[in-house]
Formats: C-alpha cells, sequence, structure tokens
C-alpha cells in the first residue's frame, strides 16, 4: 500500500479518536506522534508502531509482523506490518490501540535545549 495513502488513513482514524498529533516525515516515510512521543508511522511500504517492549514479541508472532530493524539494528518495541495486515479500517485501528496504549509510557526522544 502507498506510504501516503496508508498515511490518510493513520490520520484519518487518529482524528477520528479525538487524538491530537502532529506529522512529520521521518525514516522515509511520514510519522505520527502523540505528546512529542513517535506513536507510528509509514515504513517500506507497511507501517512500523511503536508498542509495549513487553507485548511485542507474542504480537511480532502474527503473519505479517516482525521486529523492527532500522539501518541493521534491532529497535526494541518497534514492530514492522506488513499492509496486508491492516487492510481494514478495524486492523488498522488495532494497531493504533496497541501504540496509544503504550503512549503514555513511552519516553519521548525530544531533545532538550
Amino acid at each position: 500500500m502507498d506510504n501516503l495513502i496508508t498515511g490518510e488513513r493513520i490520520a484519518d482514524l487518529l482524528s477520528i479518536k479525538g487524538i491530537d498529533f502532529e506529522q512529520k516525515k521521518m525514516f522515509g516515510g511520514l510519522c505520527f506522534l502523540v505528546d512529542d512521543k513517535m506513536l507510528a508511522g509509514t515504513y517500506k511500504g507497511g507501517i512500523m508502531a511503536r508498542v509495549s517492549p513487553d507485548e511485542a514479541d507474542r504480537l511480532a508472532e502474527q503473519p505479517g509482523v516482525s521486529h523492527m530493524i532500522h539501518a541493521g539494528r534491532a529497535m526494541p518495541g518497534y514492530l514492522m506490518i506488513e499492509s496486508e495486515v491492516y487492510d481494514s479500517d478495524e486492523a488498522l485501528g488495532f494497531w493504533l490501540d496497541k501504540c496509544l496504549e503504550f503512549n503514555p509510557k513511552a519516553k519521548s526522544s525530544k531533545k532538550k535545549k
């Protein structure tokens, strides 16, 4: 699925849920931040999702879901999800809900001045 279309779908679902978010171009795609913390983003035709590291192994057992590797490094708590896994809004909503559950516990990567 096209990164632009996926980005629009993510933005639409977050808006429907009443979530304030920011969009930034990162990792060659479009990332969505909530409370200055990365939530999810488009990446190489799929999405990367920031979930609880405690749940990541279990979630990665699903077909089309794997641990995120960027620049040769594993990214704990980040999953790569292939487009066929979230082809419906309900399925995409499941992944966004997993990201939103972890977001309050996630550390902000915002640079301090």
